[in-house]
């Protein structure tokens, strides 16, 4: 291991002098807390963090790192499952004091901060009965959400996150201020439609709202001896629905709620989600033959959107490791091979094995924005999550063994903000070779020296 990175200590008093918000080093109070992220694989010990407040914070910060040739990672939500957002003996440019979020519902739009996680986007904008596509739980920060793409319950309806992305703001690798939109630095914003966090620190983004008057979902859980017909079911109901329905199947130990008999808790189950931008009456009709098959929890609900969005919410501090394959169709055999996968999910871990249908205004999506995996009708997303370092390599190979099972029906595009670090090639299939070639000459021009590296790692073009 290199040795810890040496500050100067002039350089640390100007840092703390210049910025509005916190700067921690290690042994302050705070550091500890500071440095943790949602992964609890990830044990990382930056030299600095600054907590920054304000746009300038930020510049002043990036100006630091280059000048003490420190590293650099930003962090928003924390979310990443690669731990991208907190770099050992480095600076992390922590955002989440600025997790502003002002919507307008008169212009139907919202602009966020780049610390602001789900649930600071959905509470701002649920007054309003309005809301745009977010993450599937509430702890996912908006920035590198829907700089990644961004996919959610509402992206048949309402297209991907990065479909609503109507402007940034960001600071640049020298910490200069740069705004995009479509008529200003126009290639850049382009990027910004799916390229992640490689361009600059967005500070504020603008999003698009849509009217939500209603929200109502079917959770409807099933044992896994009927889980392949209630899969198969649920296919064939989303392949004549209206872009008003989204959900997902999904196996998990069935949790200690109030809704799970005392005799279910901790067996492993099928879970049919129906997510519908409408009243409940309707969502059992269009669930009706889900019904049919006599589940044995059956939870029919209207719901506020901010409230399906924790509903999901996985504990901070579990180990985590997730992957996903996007496949071009879903056939019997490929449920099949999914069911059969959930029966091997391995004790004593709480692994989720979820299927999501795509469609609708994510099909109909920007077609030339670097987002290849757009024009796939399902996914297969195994999300592990456990306890004990010492079921790492069980928890990890099932995540692997998931993927192959899958190969044989994969588009090999793949949605970044799904997966850890996974390889170079990953991340130019996450792209598309062509647009990968297009980011980064975007990237030369924007972070020539690649300061901005701690993420899915576009190199800058020669």
């Amino acid at each position: 291991m290199a040795p810890p990175h040496s500050v100067p200590q002039a350089a640390l008093t100007g840092l703390r002098e210049d910025l509005a918000g916190v700067v921690l080093v290690p042994g302050d109070p705070g550091y500890d807390e500071a440095r943790t992220i949602h992964n609890g694989m990830i044990d990382r010990r930056p030299a600095v963090i600054a907590q920054c407040a304000t746009p300038e914070d930020v510049s002043n910060a990036i100006l630091f790192g280059r000048g003490t040739g420190l590293p650099i990672a930003v962090r928003g939500g924390g979310h990443s499952v690669a731990g991208t957002s907190v770099v050992d003996d480095g600076l992390v440019i922590d955002l989440r004091r600025m997790h502003a979020v002002v919507a307008d519902p008169e212009h139907m739009t919202v602009r966020v901060e780049g610390g602001a996680t789900m649930s600071h986007l959905d509470h701002a904008t649920q007054p309003f009965r309005m809301a745009t596509t977010g993450g599937r739980v509430s702890t996912t920060g908006v920035g590198g959400f829907t700089l990644g793409g961004g996919s959610g319950w509402l992206e048949r309806k309402f297209g991907l996150a990065s479909d609503n992305l109507l402007a940034a703001e960001l600071i640049t690798a020298e910490g200069k201020h740069v705004h995009a939109d479509a008529e200003r630095n126009p290639e850049l914003f382009w990027a910004l439609h799916g390229g992640g966090g490689n361009f600059g620190v967005a500070t504020s983004l603008t999003l698009r709202l849509h009217e939500l008057p209603a929200m109502s979902i079917a959770m409807l859980f099933f044992m896994p001896e009927a889980a392949p017909e209630a899969a198969r079911t649920f296919r064939d109901l989303l392949a004549s629905a209206p872009d008003d329905v989204g959900g997902g199947v999904i196996y998990l130990p069935a949790p200690p709620e109030p809704f799970v008999p005392q005799h279910l808790v901790g067996e492993l189950v099928c879970g049919t989600l129906f997510t519908y931008a409408g009243p409940v009456a309707e969502v059992r009709e269009l669930a009706a033959p889900l019904f049919a098959l006599k589940p044995v929890i059956e939870i029919v609900t209207d719901i506020a959107y901010a409230d399906l969005q924790c509903m999901l919410d996985d504990p901070p501090g579990l180990r985590n490791y997730w992957s996903a394959e996007y496949l071009r169709a879903l056939p019997d055999e490929a449920v099949d091979a999914y069911c059969a996968r959930a029966e091997l999910i391995p004790p004593p871990t709480s692994c989720q094995h979820v299927l999501f249908p795509l469609g609708g205004a994510v099909a109909a999506g920007r077609p030339d924005d670097p987002i290849p995996w757009r024009s796939a009708p399902w996914v297969v997303h195994p999300f592990a999550t456990w306890v004990d370092p010492a079921d790492d390599e069980r928890a990890i190979q099932w995540v692997r063994d998931v993927r192959a099972d899958a190969r044989p029906w994969s588009t090999g595009a793949v949605y970044l903000n799904f997966i850890g670090s996974e390889g170079e090639q990953r991340v130019v299939e996450g792209f598309g070779a062509e647009n990968y070639r297009r980011l980064a000459r975007v990237k030369a021009a924007f972070d020539p020296d690649n300061v901005f590296r701690f993420n899915h790692n576009i190199t800058p073009a020669a």
